[in-house]
C-alpha cells in the first residue's frame, strides 16, 4: 500500500480550497497563517506539483487541485462518518450542528427540550462558526444559515419567509424621531454583516426613498446588535423574526410597512448526509416546526 501524506496536510488543503483563504482557513483549524502554509507546502511537494497558483499573496487553487478536491473529498466524508459510528454506543445519535446565534437564542433553543422529549437518544453538537457550508461533511453534518443564495448542490429547506423591519429605543426616538425614511438621515443604521445589502432592500421594498444615513455600523452578532439598539446606538436593520422574538420593552418599531426579505434562514446539508439518521430525524422534526 502506498504511503498517504499526512492526514493534517489534507486537511488544511481541503479548508483553504473550499474556504479560498488561507487566514480563514487558519482560524477554522486553530492554527496560524504561516503553519496552515507549511502543511500546504509539505503536501504539495509530498504530490511533486503545485495545487495553487500564488496570485498577490493569495492561493487560488488549479487543475490539479480541484481534481484532487474532488477525489478526496467523498473520502474524507467517509472517514468522518466511520469514526462518528464508532465513536457512538450504538444506540446514541448525534448532530454535528452549525446555527446562528440569534437563531439558536431565540428559535431553536426553546423547542430543544421538545425535541429532546420525543427523540431522547439524539443529541446535538451545536458551533456558531462563520464558515458553516464550506465545512458540512468535515466536522459538520448540517447547517442552519442566513443567506439570499445557496449552493444548488446542496439539500436546502427555507425556514419561512421574512420582512425587514427597523427599530430603535424608545430612548433614541424620543431624543430624535423618525416620522418619514428622509429622518434616517440623521442616524447611524445598525446592520449585520451577513446582510450588508439590507439597507438598499429596504429602499427598494420602500418604492425607491432616497437617502444616505449619518453612518453604517456592522456587527457580526445578532444578540450584539439587539442591545445595540436597546441601548441608543443607532436603528436596526433586521429581519422581523429578530425584533418579535427579542419581546425587549426598550424597543420601537419604526414604519408599519411590510417589506420582504431577500435574505432568509435556511437548513442545509448534503444530500447524502440525509442517509445519517440523526440528520434526517432532525431535518423532518425542523420541518414540521415551520410548516
Amino acid at each position: 500500500m502506498r504511503r498517504l501524506p499526512p492526514l493534517t496536510a489534507l486537511e488544511a488543503f481541503v479548508q483553504v480550497a473550499r474556504l479560498g483563504s488561507v487566514k480563514a482557513a487558519a482560524e477554522e483549524l486553530a492554527l496560524s497563517t504561516p503553519a496552515l502554509s507549511r502543511r500546504i507546502q509539505a503536501l504539495e511537494r509530498y504530490i511533486g506539483r503545485p495545487l495553487f497558483e500564488r496570485k498577490h499573496q493569495a492561493l487560488e487553487i488549479n487543475a490539479d487541485g480541484t481534481h484532487l478536491l474532488d477525489e478526496i473529498a467523498p473520502a474524507l466524508d467517509s472517514m468522518s462518518m466511520a469514526i462518528e459510528k464508532l465513536m457512538s454506543d450504538g444506540n446514541q445519535l448525534r448532530l454535528r450542528l452549525a446555527v446562528m446565534p440569534l437563531f439558536a437564542s431565540q428559535r431553536l433553543l426553546p423547542l430543544l427540550g421538545q425535541l429532546r422529549q420525543e427523540y431522547p437518544l439524539l443529541h446535538l453538537d451545536i458551533e456558531t462558526t462563520p464558515h458553516a457550508v464550506t465545512r458540512l461533511g468535515e466536522g459538520l453534518d448540517a447547517a442552519i444559515i442566513l443567506a439570499k443564495d445557496i449552493d444548488p448542490a446542496l439539500h436546502v429547506h427555507s425556514l419561512g419567509q421574512e420582512y425587514i423591519y427597523l427599530f430603535a429605543s424608545y430612548e433614541l426616538l424620543s431624543r430624535n424621531p423618525i416620522e418619514r425614511p428622509e429622518d434616517l438621515a440623521r442616524h447611524t443604521l445598525l446592520i449585520h454583516r451577513d446582510m450588508n445589502n439590507i439597507v438598499e432592500d429596504w429602499k427598494r421594498g420602500m418604492g425607491g426613498v432616497s437617502f444616505t444615513p449619518e453612518a453604517i455600523d456592522t456587527y457580526d452578532s445578532g444578540p450584539l446588535l439587539l442591545e445595540a439598539a436597546a441601548q441608543g446606538l443607532g436603528v436596526a436593520i433586521m429581519l422581523a423574526s429578530h425584533y418579535n422574538n427579542s419581546h425587549d420593552p426598550r424597543l420601537l418599531r419604526i414604519f408599519d410597512v411590510k417589506v420582504e426579505s431577500p435574505y432568509k434562514y435556511y437548513f442545509v446539508c448534503r444530500p447524502k448526509a440525509l442517509q445519517n439518521r440523526a440528520v434526517r430525524i432532525f431535518h423532518d422534526w425542523l420541518v414540521a416546526q415551520t410548516v
